[in-house]
């Protein structure tokens, strides 16, 4: 093909996927199915690779993400992100009724209800229609520039829809909120619990760790997505109310909210309030309450603001089961994964049928969002969790001379459990305990440490691990192997048969492949398929350990974050001298000679997926099988996969990889190339 013949093609084929992502994500009313979308994708990358001067910002396959960032940049708001007061009563929004119509004498007044995202609050420029930089809320006046990864939301567009005479605002501001659909937080939540990954407490706290997550390539793989709510600064656009602007935006292909609501009073607000909550779990997001402004932009202007919050807007939030009480005091506690958890110690309470003296915060990032502090009257709420929330503070109950709480001087710099240095955790919002033998998190670390992806010990489950650690057998995981055949067989339901079976695959586990002591580390982010490329690179754990992050980062897949996450866990005085006495031990610390990878083969430095069911293997069984002979196993099909096993019932993998143009063969032909 000509380039000038690939340029046409090309902006066909971009004007046709842009057309199919403001019909699936802004009107809910797709045309074609996801496979016939993926064969247009597929088409337009292939052409760009072909023509990569044809290439540009604003493409739809430009989404994928990009190489790691070693920090964000911070970005001022062109208008200030102001914060909304919040009400849980009916009296309450008539009271802000109240409050409007004084300061708007003798003038007609509309509402705009909205529904309030439970997500977090992003800022978007675009200039002539193109996306140029995307940010957080941050402290209102300045963001943290997270574009790269806001280009790998699918709801947010990276060119705005011209009007029907090819008319864009020459710039406009936009605000809204990212968000993590329900069902897509479910679904990852499963896939991280089946991989052994820490889950996510909610879809908030997902997005907000996605959010903040340095390589972009991570967020792509998040199903997150976005509603837009309001404009800030613009040019060549002027807007008369709340309503128009809502209209604009999905206009320009922005997503807005599906359902909202023109008011003609505060009777008409409370009434819909109502309908919304009702209409709560057919949202495709969490929401925690309902917005409600003044329609007219004019009257916003009139009404003004106060320091934090603007007159013309107020939060209505949803009451499920709550009460006041007051905050004594705020304790950490250490999870089994590490992480800290700040505890509310409140003044005992009687709440949705027992009495409640403790409820979550969730994490530091929560508590300053909603400024909580010792002392202040707060609202619990019993809304099906087992532990209650803190979802509110009554600041007009707030005590004089009260401070803004302090997480790390609360924690002195140290693990409340241990006295072990903590780190900031950014995927979960959150600090951790990065010390492997935490007595905190003793148990789940044994777990993942023998664990079929770790040290494979077999016999060694959560039963007998719970008794060794209650009856301070094991202090770390290196006490395994002093373990004696007495003293496993000592415990409830351990005959001297299955205590010597336990106490023999310990044994043999200290000759496992050098991936496998890497990954039974529990190094954060450094996975299974890290640990082997990690292990194939340094080839034993002292130069591993030893790597500074300049020779990590130069290893396959291993960005900034894994880098720096690798560093700060060998930089830990309490995890070398584990390591030291898993050495004292006899477990192996350099790649055994058959790890390496064979010269010839079929599938020596093949890149391989498989997919379906096979009758002869386990799907973990097979991946062994090809990394034994040299193969590279992905989970995903894209143009670098060299060959696809498909079994019985193959799906969508099976679809794209013939898209693709991917070699195909099925388990009879795996079985022959691998002589069996």
């Amino acid at each position: 093909m000509k380039e000038a013949d690939a340029r046409k093609r090309i902006e066909a084929l971009r004007a046709e996927i842009n057309r199919h992502n403001t019909l699936y994500y802004v009107e809910a009313r797709p045309e074609i199915s996801d496979f016939e979308y993926d064969v247009l994708h597929a088409e337009l990358k292939r052409l760009e690779e072909a023509f990569p001067s044809l290439k540009t910002a604003d493409s739809p396959t430009q989404r994928v993400g990009g190489a790691p960032l070693k920090a964000f940049k911070s970005v001022k708001h062109l208008r200030p992100m102001l914060s909304l007061d919040n009400t849980y009563s009916f009296d309450d929004l008539r009271e802000f009724d109240g409050r409007v119509r004084k300061l708007l004498p003798d003038e007609d007044v509309e509402y705009v209800l909205e529904p309030k995202v439970d997500g977090c609050s992003i800022s978007l420029r675009y200039e002539k229609g193109l996306l140029v930089v995307g940010t957080t809320r941050g402290d209102g006046a300045t963001g943290d520039d997270i574009t790269e990864n806001l280009k790998t939301i699918p709801t947010i567009p990276l060119r705005l829809t011209a009007d029907g005479n090819g008319r864009l605002p020459g710039f406009i501001e936009v605000r809204g909120e990212a968000y993590m659909p329900v069902e897509g937080f479910k679904k990852l939540n499963e896939e991280r619990e089946s991989r052994g990954e820490e889950t996510f407490a909610n879809p908030r706290n997902a997005t907000a760790g996605s959010l903040k997550q340095l390589d972009s390539r991570v967020v792509a793989a998040r199903p997150l997505a976005a509603v837009f709510y309001a404009v800030g600064a613009v040019e060549g656009r002027v807007f008369a109310t709340q309503a128009e602007v809502l209209k604009a935006l999905k206009a320009l292909g922005l997503p807005v909210a599906a359902r909202w609501w023109l008011c003609g009073g505060v009777d008409e607000v409370i009434a819909w309030s109502e309908e919304l909550q009702r209409l709560e779990s057919e949202l495709p997001y969490d929401i925690d309450g309902a917005v409600v402004k003044v329609n007219s932009l004019a009257q916003w202007e009139r009404l003004g603001t106060t320091a934090k919050a603007p007159r013309y807007a107020i939060a209505y939030k949803y009451s499920h089961e709550q009460a006041q009480t007051r905050l004594n005091r705020i304790t950490v506690q250490v999870g089994r994964t590490g992480i800290l958890t700040p505890v509310a110690e409140l003044e005992p309470v009687f709440l949705a049928g027992s009495t409640i003296s403790r409820a979550t915060l969730h994490n530091e990032e929560e508590i300053k969002r909603k400024d909580i502090r010792v002392g202040d009257v707060v609202i619990v709420e019993k809304a099906g969790e087992v532990i209650p929330a803190v979802v509110g503070v009554v600041r007009e109950k707030r005590p004089a001379g009260s401070h803004p709480f302090d997480f790390l001087k609360h924690l002195d710099g140290m693990c409340p459990a241990c006295k072990g240095p903590v780190s900031r955790d950014p995927e979960f919002v959150a600090w951790r305990c990065d010390n492997i033998a935490c007595p905190a998190q003793l148990k789940r670390t044994i777990l993942h440490f023998a664990g079929r992806g770790g040290m494979d010990i077999e016999g060694l489950g959560e039963s007998l691990v719970d008794q060794l650690v209650d009856n301070s057998l094991v202090g770390d995981v290196a006490d395994l192997y002093a373990l004696t055949v007495p003293q496993v067989a000592g415990l409830q339901r351990m005959a001297e048969k299955s205590a010597s079976n336990v106490v023999a695959a310990i044994a043999q586990s200290r000759r496992r492949e050098l991936w496998r002591l890497i990954h039974s580390l529990g190094i954060r982010h450094v996975g299974e398929g890290a640990s082997r490329k990690l292990a194939g690179r340094f080839g034993t754990l002292d130069s591993f350990a030893d790597a500074d992050e300049e020779a990590l980062i130069r290893v396959e897949d291993i960005g900034a974050v894994v880098a720096r996450s690798i560093r700060d866990f060998f930089q830990n005085a309490r995890n070398r001298s584990v390591i030291e006495k898993l050495r004292r031990a006899g477990v192996t610390m350099k790649r055994l000679s058959e790890e390496a990878a064979p010269i010839g083969g079929p599938f020596a430095g093949k890149t391989v997926v498989l997919t379906g069911a096979l009758s002869g293997f386990s799907r973990e069984q097979a991946q062994e099988l090809l990394r034994g002979q040299g193969a590279k196993v992905t989970d995903s099909v894209s143009k670098k996969t060299d060959l696809l096993i498909a079994g019985a019932e193959a799906g969508s993998k099976l679809q794209k990889a013939r898209t693709l143009g991917v070699r195909v063969i099925n388990e009879a032909g795996f079985l022959a190339m691998i002589g069996k």
